[in-house]
């Protein structure tokens, strides 16, 4: 819409700038004297609005930005190969389409509220059900990435009103989220819908595995931080990148929710730490690629102060970043650790076991106590088979023994690794030629037997 007295102007700009246009003029009476209708290529957007500005068009000039589906012109044609394939603006879109996108991702308080609600109790429901059809479909409904893109828009852009609103409704939808799925884990649990303990509830699959977050984690979120800034950026969808952004913050949100439920707040600090971590990847991946992209507020002033603003959000995230990322080493040196305290453990059973020729391992498995953000292995059961009518020897000692030696210093405690030894009785029989040997376990009840090994040893217990 153009005003009074910049008819001219504006329209020397465009024909300066080879662009075609369609002028009406406006009969309505109100402030303006024409509107003029003219295509531009994507990246054409915000270097024509620049020029229209500084030739005099007001700035809160009545603009409407719609896109085309095919233009068909030699000019128009021409004005592709202008902008598009320089190198000044790419293919994103301007900044008033970006704070625009940002502002209408960023959903109203009642809808956010709702929303959040819902998808963090689809989310328990589905973690406590082991479905990750259903912890899936809770991302599709968060409605998380509106106000992580409006916090970084804001912040680029210099658009407080907007920054302050993603930042409350970030802060606002974890805290929601975690209470949602605490408050619903609390009903199934009194209702005696999930009748599991806490230990068994930890041991779900789905779980289990937000349980002890690793680096990867940190990986996943800044990567959907970094899709969700260019997909707003260059006005492509941005469901699917809202559906990334969802899977790294709802499950881990509803995880904090069910430790609170079943009373045990410890357990759940590795899902607690990734909520964090996940959080602050996003902001800082999307803020840092949004000032790369070169968005800026309009004005010197404004600009500089937009830097200095932006710059120092950037450092203090990737600050806090890096004391979590410590955490999230430390956990995946752990699981390393405990990977490999396993193999050899097994190494070493299977190495005893070597020298009678009569023994198998059935089983072997190992109990850890956890302290995060490491674990340390509390206990090795190993279950031994023997033939019928064959008293096995006494291993116990021995496994204790040669399993303390793998036990490096990471393990190292006051109390050494408990090792049981449990025996049971494997009958084999052979069918008829050609076919395979079958194996059964004994089902009498096992008889205890306990033994203690040397001094200073682990402590050794055997069953059989």
């Amino acid at each position: 819409m153009v005003p009074p007295g910049k008819r001219d102007a504006v329209l020397r700009t465009l024909d300066d700038e080879g662009i075609d246009y369609v002028v009406a003029d406006e009969t309505s009476h109100r402030e303006y004297t024409a509107s003029v209708t003219f295509p531009l290529p994507q990246a054409a957007v915000e270097p024509v609005l620049e020029r229209l500005h500084e030739a005099g068009l007001d700035r809160e000039a009545y603009t409407v930005v719609l896109n085309a589906e095919t233009v068909i012109s030699r000019r128009f044609d021409d004005l592709v190969d202008r902008y598009e394939e320089g190198d000044e603006n790419g293919d994103r879109i301007a900044r008033e389409e970006l704070a625009a996108r940002a502002r209408s991702l960023a959903p109203n308080w009642r809808t956010f509220v709702v929303m959040t609600v819902v998808s963090s109790v689809v989310a328990t429901a589905g973690l406590l059900l082991d479905s990750a059809a259903v912890v899936v479909g809770s991302m599709v409904i968060a409605p998380l990435i509106g106000p992580a893109m409006a916090t970084s828009t804001g912040s680029v852009v210099d658009d407080r009103e907007l920054l302050l609103r993603g930042v409350k409704q970030q802060v606002a939808g974890g805290v929601l989220a975690v209470l949602a799925a605490a408050a619903f884990a609390v009903v199934l649990r009194a209702t005696h819908v999930v009748p599991l303990e806490a230990a068994d509830v930890f041991a779900i699959n789905e779980v289990r595995e937000r349980l002890v977050p690793d680096v990867l984690s940190l990986v996943i979120a800044l990567g959907a931080g970094v899709a969700g800034a260019l997909s707003l950026s260059t006005g492509v969808s941005t469901a699917l990148v809202g559906v990334m952004i969802a899977a790294a913050l709802v499950p881990p949100t509803a995880v904090v929710g069910i430790g609170l439920a079943w009373g045990s707040p410890r357990t759940v600090t590795g899902a607690l730490v990734l909520v964090l971590v996940n959080f602050l990847s996003i902001n800082f991946a999307a803020l840092a690629v949004l000032w790369a992209t070169g968005y800026r507020p309009k004005g010197w002033l404004r600009h500089e102060e937009a830097r200095v603003a932006t710059l120092k959000r950037i450092a203090a995230l990737g600050a806090v970043l890096l004391v979590l990322s410590t955490l999230l080493a430390g956990i995946t040196y752990s699981t390393y650790r405990t990977a490999t305290f396993e193999e050899e453990t097994r190494v070493v059973v299977d190495d005893v076991l070597g020298d009678h020729a009569s023994l198998e391992r059935v089983s072997l498995s190992v109990t850890y106590e956890e302290t995060f953000p490491f674990t340390r292995p509390e206990q090795v059961t190993v279950v031994v088979g023997h033939p019928p009518g064959v008293d096995p020897p006494t291993l116990a000692g021995r496994f204790a023994g040669r399993i303390d030696a793998v036990t490096d210093t990471p393990f190292r405690t006051d109390r050494p690794v408990a090792v049981e030894v449990r025996y049971v009785v494997v009958e084999r029989s052979t069918a008829a030629e050609g076919t395979d040997a079958t194996a059964r376990l004994s089902d009498d009840p096992p008889r205890a037997a306990a033994e203690r090994a040397s001094p200073g040893a682990n402590r050794a217990t055997a069953w059989r």
